[in-house]
Parts: C-alpha cells; sequence; structure tokens
C-alpha cells in the first residue's frame, strides 16, 4: 500500500465518521443509522428491504426453516395491514439436477410459502406460485456459495398497496 492510498483512506476515514446523525455523507437522513427511517411503511421498498421478501431453502428441500418462518410472519402482517391486491410467489433453485426436476422444487417452495402466508391469514385468492427452476439464478457459479443464493423464493408485490 503506497502513501497515496493510505492518506485516502485517513480522509475517507475522517469523513465518514465526522458526519453527523443527521446530515451524513448520503445527505440527510432523518433518524441517523436507519436508511429507511423516511420510507413509508406502506412501500414496496420499504416491503423488500425491511420485512424481507426472499426465503431460502436446503438442497433438494421446500421445508420453510424456522428462521424464515418469521420473515414469512412479517410477510402476512404487511400484506394484511396494506390491503394488497395481488402477491406472485416465485419458486426457484440452484443449477444442480435436471430442468424438469427443478421447475418442480421451485413449485414445492413456492407452494409451500403460499401455504403458510394462507395459515397465517393472508388471502389465498390474492396469492399466486410461478416456478423459475434454475432458469434465472441469482448468482452464477458452480459452487455452494451461489447455490446457496439461488434456492430461494421471493413475494412479489403485484397489486399496489391501497
Amino acid at each position: 500500500m503506497n502513501y497515496q492510498n493510505i492518506i485516502m483512506s485517513v480522509f475517507v476515514l475522517l469523513l465518514v465518521t465526522n458526519c453527523s446523525e443527521t446530515n451524513g455523507i448520503f445527505g440527510k437522513t432523518g433518524s441517523g443509522s436507519d436508511p429507511f427511517a423516511n420510507i413509508s411503511q406502506s412501500s414496496l421498498e420499504y416491503f423488500s428491504n425491511e420485512v424481507g421478501d426472499t426465503v431460502l431453502f436446503k438442497v433438494n428441500q421446500s421445508v420453510i426453516e424456522p428462521d424464515y418462518r418469521e420473515v414469512l410472519n412479517s410477510q402476512a402482517k404487511w400484506i394484511k395491514e396494506n390491503s394488497v391486491g395481488s402477491v406472485t410467489i416465485e419458486g426457484h433453485a440452484d443449477e444442480q439436477g435436471t430442468r424438469e426436476y427443478n421447475l418442480a422444487l421451485g413449485a414445492r417452495r413456492a407452494t409451500a410459502v403460499r401455504n403458510y402466508l394462507v395459515s397465517k391469514g393472508v388471502s389465498e385468492s390474492n396469492l399466486s406460485v410461478v416456478t423459475y427452476g434454475k432458469e434465472r439464478p441469482l448468482r452464477i457459479c458452480s459452487d455452494e456459495s451461489c447455490w446457496s443464493k439461488n434456492r430461494r423464493t421471493i413475494t412479489i408485490i403485484d397489486g399496489s398497496s391501497s
């Protein structure tokens, strides 16, 4: 590391640490450490970033793990509170296995999420599922670091909140 890099690193560190909570480096944030403080809790951005729109699964599984039940509980609460018109649950798989197997696995994952949301009071008529199998990977590489991110469902809010 040369002196210019060290000086630049120190400068950036000083700049970031000297910014006030209300006027940070990226502008006024309102509450200091919460970047979503000024985002409406009924917005789609809030749903994706704060509630969470993704559930991950283990290899060849469509069972919702305990860690993700809280995400789905929050999704169900948000969907009911915001009178959402329609929701699509996308099922995805990693690149291992055949196209047909992964389409079926993605469908089982999406159906498991739909059934969980229905059990928490979300109207089944507002929910639909679609499977992409391994056709829309989030990450592309042939190892577990990518595969683990691709074994997922994503809850997409189609209708606007009322």
